[in-house]
């Protein structure tokens, strides 16, 4: 069972995992290498997990277990960048690679794939306990449950859970269709559908940051924050997946799971207790409290945006639109600014800003609150303007927190300036933060999902996105409307200036 106060373990990242086999559909794709593997590698490096332990990978490219174990040793040699390969590790964690070759829509495959878990049980003794991790194309996820059943492997001798990757649907429609097709099979309370970044150490450390000072929390609401701008922004363009991302967009790929994810954590109310039932339902109540747009609210309160050639770094970028597989006309959005209200008594009538985008000119992601000033300004005027108050959560690349405030200049005469205290994970801790996969695969065989989405978290999330995407997908945008390596749209400067606010520079 897993930990009813998983966040009242000081060992929550020491715990052991139980038996069980660990099987991997689309076990010859880049997030099984990149990912996946090294993740469990690096569990098994710090002995996290049980003796009884197994992968069986599948994917259509023809292996032996050998030839499996071979490709996998490379990807940790290759991805997991601060583990070493420990020759002793490796060769008791590779002992419990398998590996079978089928195709997802073949119910043969699955009659193979249960005979081999058999043979797993037998030689690892792995309970009967089976996480299947669906790493595929989102279209194969309800055959592949579908053929987990068939099969006879939905049930068994201990537990059985599935992790399932984003997007979860493309709409609200398709998003409950694919839940009642998962369903057909798993019960929801066996359904983990991930977002590696609520497995971030710093998505994590909000809860801790908020409900275990007494310093901050009282100051949490529309009387002392002004507003709160969220960024998620990547510095490359699509990278050769141009085709697949013309279909999807920054809405979808971002906003719609991960940041909004993130903005419920920073906004939702104090659970009654830190089980996973109870976070999960403040988190799912604070989604379906931000503010939906009517049409003409979406034209105001959002801006897409679509990045265009330049020149960076004495190179010339090409824009979207030149990518290979993109369509010349294509209306894709690559860049996605949002104004949202929570319309709740604590924060009513502080507007939360949400922005990501490619081609921008760094690679950050972090939460921004911005305090009110001080009510009367005693002091000089600019100094107080410039110098608000800010809490900045860094969630990447380097993970920490930064307060900034004001202070008074050496010397005489009182001179304000801005000055700031950090924390940082890794100089303040001195050790390593596992990867948001680590923390997440080792939950979702616990059994302890805190940090996994709920369908009700799922359909409150489209139910924020979708009058979004039905006015951008029948509006023709005048893009490209950015360069690549600038910092978006100036419509998206104009919708914060409408506040009086101005997105922040990271």
């Amino acid at each position: 069972m897993p930990n009813d106060n998983p966040f009242q373990d000081p060992l929550r990242f020491e715990r052991q995992a139980p038996e069980c086999a660990v099987v991997i559909f689309g076990a010859n794709g880049d997030l099984t290498k990149r990912k996946l593997i090294p993740a469990l590698y690096r569990l098994a490096y710090d002995r996290r997990l049980a003796a009884g332990f197994a992968v069986v990978g599948t994917s259509r490219t023809p292996m032996t277990d050998d030839q499996f174990r071979e490709k996998m040793r490379e990807a940790v040699e290759k991805f997991s960048e601060d583990t070493p390969l420990d020759e002793d590790v490796w060769g008791a964690f590779a002992r419990g690679l398998y590996y079978i070759a089928g195709d997802v829509k073949d119910p043969g495959m699955y009659q193979t794939l249960a005979a081999k878990l058999e043979q797993v049980e037998g030689e690892r003794h792995t309970g009967g306990n089976v996480l299947f991790y669906l790493s595929t194309q989102p279209s194969q996820y309800a055959i592949i449950a579908r053929g987990i059943g068939a099969g006879g492997m939905g049930k068994g001798g201990g537990w059985r859970r599935l992790v399932v990757e984003k997007p979860f649907g493309h709409d609200m429609a398709s998003a409950r269709e694919l839940s009642n097709q998962l369903h057909e099979v798993f019960d929801e309370s066996d359904v983990y559908r991930i977002d590696h970044y609520l497995g971030k150490e710093t998505v994590q450390n909000i809860l801790a940051f908020r409900f275990g000072n007494g310093i901050f929390e009282p100051l949490w609401n529309r009387r002392y924050v002004d507003h709160v701008q969220i960024t998620g922004a990547e510095s490359i363009g699509v990278e050769g997946r141009g085709a697949y991302y013309q279909e999807v967009g920054a809405l979808d790929d971002m906003i719609q799971n991960h940041l909004l994810q993130v903005m419920a954590t920073v906004a939702m109310e104090p659970s009654a207790s830190f089980r996973a039932t109870s976070v999960r339902d403040e988190r799912s109540k604070l989604l379906r409290s931000i503010r939906p747009w009517s049409p003409d609210e979406v034209l105001k309160n959002t801006v897409p945006g679509q990045y265009g050639p330049a020149r960076i770094g004495g190179e010339d970028v090409p824009g979207f639109r030149q990518e290979p597989g993109v369509d010349p006309a294509a209306q894709t959005d690559t860049y996605a600014g949002l104004t949202l209200y929570v319309d709740t008594w604590r924060w009513a009538g502080v507007p939360f800003y949400i922005r990501t985008g490619k081609r921008l000119p760094k690679r950050v992601t972090e939460i921004a609150i911005q305090f009110k000033s001080a009510p009367l300004h005693l002091f000089n005027r600019d100094a107080d303007a410039d110098g608000l108050n800010l809490l900045i959560l860094r969630i990447q690349p380097e993970e920490g927190i930064s307060l900034r405030f004001l202070s008074k200049r050496p010397g005489s005469g009182m001179t304000l300036r801005p000055v700031s205290m950090d924390f940082n994970y890794g100089s303040s801790f001195g050790e390593r933060s596992p990867s948001a996969y680590e923390t997440l695969l080792l939950d979702a065989i616990i059994g302890d999902p805190t940090l996994y989405t709920r369908q009700d978290m799922v359909e409150a999330s489209w139910a924020v996105v979708e009058p979004i995407q039905n006015v951008w997908r029948n509006h023709k945008f005048d893009f490209p409307n950015y360069a690549s390596g600038s910092w978006g749209p100036a419509a998206s400067d104009e919708m914060l200036a409408r506040n009086g606010h101005a997105w922040r520079r990271p």
